[in-house]
């Protein structure tokens, strides 16, 4: 099947940033706090953007939380996205307010009239909207047990929709085509991008805790992205939303799509490992999450932890530097090359110094 990928895409502008036509693939996620509290929702959304969230996604399932969108956007730094279920009112009252993009879904924001006069007032205010379609709120793929069937079910709603608002000349679209079947969610992006050249927004709904979720969403977005698919992605968490974006980046990382400007290789240890490499690890992943301007960077940074010489600077040849576990603590090398010794627990500590040296040469380069 031929389809649009991401290089092909229309460019749709999001608040200042830029998705589609081979722009770099956005990172999002959204709020878990109570919309109404708008302190508490700017608070996590400042989480968010430590840890390099681009675009953020708030839900509206009222008029007060509608009416908090214009204070929350004068304190955060990246676009806000408003969720809207089955009130169009609420979408009109967030345009007010001045959303950076709505997010409204086929199955359940109301009658098509209703839709005609949100589009209206978005193209006024020149905000995109995105239409998400899933699986769960839509009749129709409940009528079929079939993963293709229900695929192109998900495909054809969205489609039907995207009619609907280039009826009104209306083409700053997003869509997101969600299911918690991985099948299902990869055949409906793959039959929406034959026929649309829309940006797609990727994710895998209700995929279930850290764990799961990191699993499950990795492989279903993970294939979608390697064939070329997808310019914004979520990965949806049963989780603190910050844990969201990181799983997000490593993920991206991990296909070379784009760079959290670290890139920590270790390996599982065994009974030749003498030093607690788990634990040194889990600190140095800790110790880099607080590190600024990583993103920054052409290329990550890669930094090898290992249990023992055998996995040491012979099989992590390619990082910029590392450390290998010894009897005595550890071997400290750089570009294969072993240049000092260091005690076990001074190994955070020293890599993290090479890492900041690496960004200050790079910032004066």
């Amino acid at each position: 099947m031929k389809f649009y990928k991401r290089s092909q895409t229309r460019k749709v502008n999001i608040g200042g940033v830029i998705i589609g036509g081979g722009a770099p693939i956005v990172v999002q996620s959204m709020t878990n706090t109570n919309t109404k509290d708008w302190k508490a929702t700017v608070k996590q959304i400042k989480q968010l953007e430590k840890v390099g969230c681009e675009i953020v996604r708030v839900s509206l399932p009222d008029m007060e939380s509608a009416y908090n969108v214009s204070r929350i956007k004068k304190n955060i730094k990246i676009p806000l996205v408003a969720d809207i279920h089955f009130d169009y009112k609420i979408a009109l009252e967030a345009i007010k307010q001045g959303v950076d993009k709505l997010r409204i879904n086929p199955g359940n924001i109301g009658s098509k009239d209703k839709v005609e006069i949100l589009v209206k007032e978005a193209k006024k205010a020149h905000i995109p909207i995105r239409i998400g379609v899933n699986a769960g709120s839509l009749k129709e793929v409940h009528n079929f047990l079939d993963n293709t069937l229900r695929a192109k079910a998900l495909a054809n709603a969205a489609i039907e929709h995207a009619k609907i608002l280039e009826k009104h000349d209306f083409f700053d679209i997003v869509v997101s085509l969600k299911a918690s079947n991985i099948d299902t969610t990869v055949q409906a992006y793959k039959i929406f991008a034959s026929k649309r050249n829309y940006p797609l927004h990727l994710g895998i709904t209700e995929s279930g805790t850290i764990f799961s979720g990191t699993i499950k969403s990795s492989a279903g977005l993970g294939i979608m992205l390697y064939d070329g698919i997808g310019d914004t992605v979520r990965v949806s968490l049963t989780a603190d939303p910050v844990e969201e974006v990181k799983v997000a980046y490593s993920l991206l990382q991990s296909l070379e799509l784009r760079s959290s400007g670290i890139e920590i290789i270790s390996c599982p240890t065994c009974s030749r490992t003498q030093v607690d490499l788990i634990k040194i690890v889990s600190d140095m992943e800790n110790r880099v999450a607080t590190i600024k301007d990583l993103r920054k960077l052409s290329k990550p940074i890669k930094v090898a932890m290992m249990g023992c010489v055998v996995n040491g600077p012979g099989e992590a040849k390619d990082a910029d530097f590392g450390i290998a576990g010894g009897k005595d603590g550890g071997i400290l090398f750089k570009n294969g090359e072993i240049i000092g010794k260091v005690k076990p627990d001074k190994w955070v500590s020293k890599l993290v110094s090479m890492i900041k040296d690496r960004l200050t040469n790079s910032s004066e380069d």
